[in-house]
């Protein structure tokens, strides 16, 4: 197969990919970035010569300029309107596998918003260093109005004159179709040559003579039409201002080739019109390199400085799962819903979310950094989750209370996850308050609160109903309200933690108790979950724990019994923030067989915990010659330093925990790491036979292979996740759920073991020099959460995946007082049940107010959703993901609609009231 004979032209599209941290802190990469703006306005003022110019596909770019430059708005409004600067669609450019597929459409949305106000966002799927790209982008692309995506990782570039399977991750051309597994296709446009093949163009006849022959030949190699790409530019590359020259020249030296300044869209025009599909190739789903020999990946970026993948994960969750769909309740109630506020904690999370920020491979200074906006985007989040719930805790109907006399202390459990759910709860309630406002000495006030008695009260829920519980006295505790019409009000206050099991909780809703004082009933006695210090036990479940302080988990529903759960394994690591590399032929180290220390530290009605202890001896770090290496800039792969012979304790403490109602198992294990150079991961084997497994992605349940292709020669397979991993055949299936652990491996050891990455130390960045990172040694006490849930073999139908989901969303809690309310005590606002679909947000559109759902098919077959609202609404319509097309949904009556959901399908409902 040959290229197109016909003329050929030469498309050089000026850039710079602008990574906003790396190898420099932020603001000096801003520094750098003003500069560039200025002099790229400065040459387009200078005439028209110098057509147009890309801004990387994000908009925080202008933002970031604009902070500094503010003077320079008019300037920058005129070529974006004169289409000489091409700006959007996203705000930042993302990583794909390590952020939520709900800050993925913010990302779409916030960046469609903010280019519409200079003008119209350029519909380019841009990804030029993403790395890799998840199944589901096609659908997105599509969703938002885009028909192509440019990338430069994920798929092997081989040249049209090599045998291809098209079945595979190859690409005989740079264009190629892509397509997402919902059956959604992309063109892709494939940097073959990577998004710098047209960098600094000589303007001299002889450099440009020698430079043209070899960039010429490269892109050849890889066009399929006559159209062919050169990438002006590279990463914080300055603008090549002299480049009109240069095209001039190579217009002398090959004038059989139409040199153009050009732009994404119109190099988009050329190809389409003369490309053929038939002779490009397929590929389908995830781009993860998986035809490559595996060192390149950058897969352990997920790994890397794990506390930032933590609180990332606690910031999407409090935005996406609770502050939108509470925020949405009580705009229904009468509240404004704050979109100002969404979008500027928004868009201080996604500031995190670029790929050299989230994936932890930049210098120290950016990832400290990165925690404060951490902090406050969750602040902004929880003042508007508070705000929320207080305002939907104040709705409620809890008059029913009353008839228990004046001493009743009524709350409300709210579950903002897409199922119904049973589990642990607690709530901080003040059994009493007195304002200093009262007048009373603190003395007095101090004395009055230690004084109040706390005896004789039950837990009831809203049909009076006794339940069993736990209370922890806090006791004296100062706090403060401030009211919208008054100056702060300060208090002193007896606060009791009450914690029990709340059953039934509907999905997006909620269930109101109340703390009474009642004599006349006691506490529920309920049978204890623990037999001894070792053994638990629920009607699902039982877990038996070993003098190592692995376990048993025997799953009485599907007969299964899995065996030597929660050995931990550590290993050396010479590599870097990018990539993980074990140190030749070393061993790798377990607790299997390591004594611990094993105690009860929980027997209650609702719940019981085992506290398990390890001091693991392990070596200290890497030995004398990694540091040599580093210096030496050795590739990875070709290091030859071993571990110290010089050792430190790594205390490991792990508490189990079985829930009454749980349908798996907790496991939090706090690390306290004194040791560099190193991996620590917990080890979960399955047992189970089969050649593929199933994990979390982006709106997505993509099945992976579990021996790589034949090209893989890395001893490491490890890969992504997001919530959960999940081991299944016919039978029985494992799925092991996590909070912010990223990276996984399903071990090739005849057990098919999930390994769970919990730490990765190391003290470099990679890439293309010695950048050190203490910090990412990660020294300190860390603690991560998992959840193991065993289940039928179908994760799906089971409740595995929705349990896994749950995992990750925080019941919200709200104290109220007795009073009547428009609310009933049990309530959601909708219903539906569909065990293929997964419910992903709730949120508002800020131009029209309507309220917009949003679900997608774990499945890959078709299914039905029938929904229905006791929301006063006009009507429903579905949507896609920028909330702007709608498409008229018809119902049999108020409040209900039914609708066809297609297979692996990302479907948006809007509401309009």
């Amino acid at each position: 197969m040959e290229a197109s004979s016909k003329r050929q032209t030469a498309h050089i599209i000026s850039h710079t990919h602008w990574d906003r941290e790396w190898y420099l802190p932020y603001e000096k990469h801003h520094v750098r970035l003003v500069q560039l703006v200025d002099a790229l306005l400065d040459k387009l003022d200078s005439g028209t010569e110098f057509k147009s110019f890309f801004l990387d596909g994000q908009t925080i770019i202008l933002e970031d300029y604009l902070q500094v430059r503010p003077e320079n708005l008019e300037r920058l409004q005129k070529y974006i309107t004169e289409g000489r600067l091409l700006i959007g669609p996203w705000y930042i450019l993302q990583d794909a596998f390590l952020t939520s597929g709900e800050a993925n459409v913010r990302n779409m949305q916030i960046g469609h918003q903010d280019s519409k106000r200079y003008g119209e966002p350029a519909k380019i799927g841009y990804f030029p260093d993403t790395f890799g790209l998840v199944g589901q982008t096609p659908q997105l692309m599509q969703q938002s109005g885009i028909t192509n995506a440019f990338f430069g990782r994920g798929v092997k570039p081989t040249g049209f004159n090599n045998t291809v399977s098209d079945g595979g991750y190859e690409s005989s051309f740079s264009e190629l179709v892509w397509e997402g597994p919902d059956g959604s296709k992309v063109l892709g446009i494939l940097f073959a040559n990577w998004y710098s093949n047209g960098n600094e163009v000589p303007v001299d006849e002889a450099e440009a003579k020698l430079f043209w022959e070899r960039k010429l030949s490269d892109v050849e190699k890889f066009a399929s039409t006559s159209e062919l790409l050169f990438m002006n530019g590279c990463d914080h590359q300055p603008v090549q201002l002299d480049l009109p020259e240069a095209i001039e020249t190579a217009k002398k030296l090959y004038p059989d080739i139409d040199f153009v300044h050009s732009n994404f869209p119109d190099y988009l025009k050329a190809v389409e019109g003369e490309m053929d599909l038939d002779n490009l190739s397929s590929v389908k789903g995830e781009l993860r390199s998986q035809r490559t020999d595996g060192w390149g990946t950058l897969v352990n970026t997920a790994s890397a400085r794990v506390y930032l993948k933590q609180m990332n994960q606690e910031g999407q969750v409090m935005l996406e799962k609770l502050a939108e769909p509470l925020a949405t309740f009580a705009q229904v109630l009468g509240k404004e819903y704050p979109h100002h506020l969404f979008t500027y904690a928004w868009k201080t999370l996604m500031q995190n979310h670029p790929h050299d920020s989230i994936c932890g491979c930049s210098v120290d200074e950016v990832h400290r950094e990165m925690v404060t906006r951490f902090d406050k985007s969750r602040h902004v989040t929880e003042t508007i989750v508070d705000d929320s719930k207080l305002a939907i805790a104040s709705a409620v109907n809890t008059s029913g209370f009353a008839k228990y006399g004046e001493d009743v202390l009524p709350f409300v459990v709210m579950n903002m996850t897409g199922w119904s759910r049973t589990g642990t709860v607690s709530i901080v309630l003040d059994a009493a308050r007195l304002y200093l406002r009262e007048g009373f000495t603190l003395e007095e006030t101090s004395r009055r609160m230690k004084e109040l008695d706390l005896s004789g009260r039950v837990l009831v829920d809203e049909q009076g109903n006794v339940l069993a519980y736990t209370m922890e006295d806090l006791g004296l505790q100062f706090g403060y309200d401030l009211p919208d019409d008054m100056f702060r009000q300060p208090y002193m206050c007896r606060r009791v933690k009450l914690t029990f099991q709340s059953e039934e909780v509907p999905a997006l809703g909620l269930r109101s108790y109340a703390w009474i004082r009642r004599t006349d009933a006691l506490p529920l006695a309920v049978d204890s979950l623990l037999q001894g210090d070792r053994v638990m036990e629920n009607k699902s479940l039982k877990v038996e724990i070993k003098d190592d302080g692995s376990f048993t988990l025997i799953d009485k529903n599907s007969g299964k019994t899995y065996l030597d759960l929660g050995v931990y394994e550590n290993t050396g690591d010479i590599g870097n923030e990018y990539m993980y590399m074990q140190p030749v032929n070393e061993q790798a180290l377990t607790t299997k067989g390591l004594k611990a220390n094993i105690s009860v530290l929980e027997d209650t009605s609702y719940r019981a915990s085992v506290e398990i202890k390890h001091d693991w001896e392990i070596p200290a770090s890497a030995d004398d010659l990694l540091d040599e290496e580093q210096r030496a800039l050795v590739y990875y792969p070709e290091r030859k330093a071993q571990r110290s012979s010089r050792t430190v304790i790594l205390k490991l403490r792990t508490v189990i925990s079985l829930e009454r109602g749980g349908k798996g198992v907790h496991i939090e294990t706090t690390i306290d790491n004194l040791a560099k150079d190193h991996r620590v991961r917990a080890l979960f084997p399955t047992d189970i036979n089969n050649t593929v497994h199933h994990v979390d992605s982006m709106f997505e349940i993509p099945e992976r292979d579990i021996e790589p292709a034949a090209e893989w020669s890395n001893p490491s397979n490890t890969q992504h996740q997001q919530a959960f991993v999940d081991m299944s055949d016919d039978n029985a299936g494992l799925t092991v759920a996590n909070f912010g652990l990223n990276e996984y491996e399903v071990l090739r050891d005849g057990r098919n073991t999930i390994a769970i990455t919990l730490l990765r130390s190391v003290g470099e960045l990679g890439d293309w020099g010695l950048f050190p990172t203490p910090e990412a040694q990660c020294l300190g006490e860390h603690t991560v959460r998992m959840e193991l849930i065993p289940h039928n073999g179908n994760g799906m139908t089971s409740g595995a995946y929705a349990e896994a989901y749950q995992f990750q969303i925080p019941w919200t809690v709200c104290q109220t007082d007795v009073h009547e309310g428009v609310i009933a005590p049990v309530y959601t606002p909708f219903e539906w049940e569909n065990k293929e679909l997964a419910f992903s947000s709730l949120k508002m559109n800020q131009e029209t107010g309507d309220m917009l759902l949003r679900w997608y098919n774990m499945s890959q077959k078709k299914t039905d959703l029938t929904f229905n609202s006791s929301i006063p609404q006009q009507h429903f319509y579905k949507t896609t993901i920028l909330e702007e097309a709608s498409q008229p949904i018809s119902s049999k009556e108020a409040g209900a609609l039914s609708l066809e959901i297609g297979p692996c399908e990302i479907v948006t409902v809007g509401i309009r009231r």
